[in-house]
């Protein structure tokens, strides 16, 4: 198993990073559309919020994605994962026959934080920008 320990952390960077990067794309592309939601929903000073997602999405996402000062992408995606979370899917405030989808997505998020976390925590791997800048 350690032999798959770089390709493992390569693909799971790959992966988490698909999750951000055409998320933060497509707010930049539906801008006005992301913050009409964004108000819907209640978050504060929403063009702000909508802006900042975009540039954690895009800019985390992609430092994730090369393995570029993983530990901290990896902290701010988690943290604005968290945050997201809250607001977007409160599915505790919804009668119980629309909580589903909600909660399904509330605990997915939670799952994605959790891989964050592990980033964080282990770093990116070999197959990095980090490993290189090391080296």
């Amino acid at each position: 198993m350690n032999a798959l320990k770089n390709p493992l952390a390569l693909l799971g960077r790959v992966l988490l990073a698909v999750f951000f990067v055409p998320a933060g794309f497509g707010k930049i592309a539906g801008f006005a559309g992301t913050v009409g939601y964004a108000t819907a929903m209640g978050l504060p000073l929403p063009q702000v919020g909508v802006a900042i997602a975009l540039v954690v999405e895009i800019l985390g996402g992609l430092a994730l994605l090369v393995g570029f000062q993983t530990r901290y992408a990896a902290l701010a995606l988690a943290f604005f994962t968290l945050v997201a979370s809250y607001f977007f899917h409160g599915y505790w405030a919804l009668p119980a026959d629309q909580q589903m989808m909600q909660q399904l997505m509330f605990f997915k998020n939670i799952g994605v934080v959790g891989g964050l976390l592990a980033f964080a925590a282990h770093g990116a791997g070999a197959f990095s920008l980090d490993a290189r800048r090391q080296a």
